[in-house]
């Protein structure tokens, strides 16, 4: 594979409660090494049908927001028809039409180029998986 595109798979440990994890630090390492200052494009995806990926203020209540918002769209009750894994659990396979498995973001200069409160984050509502794979893609 050429220097242009360069991948890295990371291994997120989600837990068996909902989560948002904040990718943004593991995001720009990968970048320091892949775009060694270059401009270019970083591909975020995780590759589950029960994950998503946001770009998200973290730390300030917007994430606990964002989870309570799901709740209020997604509840986790048996209206599901998919209805394997937890009470609820079909909600889970439908989140990522709500918060989509992937972003594309700009790097500029070898950095990620986010607004001032913006964060990478891994969104995972489903208690029943607890270890996460998120693939990291630049191209520059």
């Amino acid at each position: 594979m050429s220097d242009a595109f360069t991948t890295r798979v990371l291994n997120v440990a989600t837990g068996s409660t909902e989560r948002i994890a904040d990718l943004t630090r593991d995001c720009e390492a990968f970048l320091r090494e892949a775009a060694a200052g270059r401009d270019g494009l970083l591909n975020v995806f995780v590759p589950h049908a029960t994950a998503g990926i946001a770009i998200i203020e973290t730390g300030a209540g917007s994430d606990d927001d964002l989870l309570a918002a799901l709740h209020t769209l997604l509840p986790a009750d048996d209206r599901w028809q998919h209805r394997h894994g937890s009470p609820g659990h079909g909600r889970d396979h439908v989140l990522p039409a709500v918060v989509p498995p992937h972003a594309t973001l700009p790097v500029l200069n070898g950095r990620l180029e986010l607004g001032t409160w913006q964060s990478v984050c891994l969104v995972d509502t489903n208690r029943d998986n607890p270890e996460r794979q998120v693939r990291l893609s630049f191209l520059g």
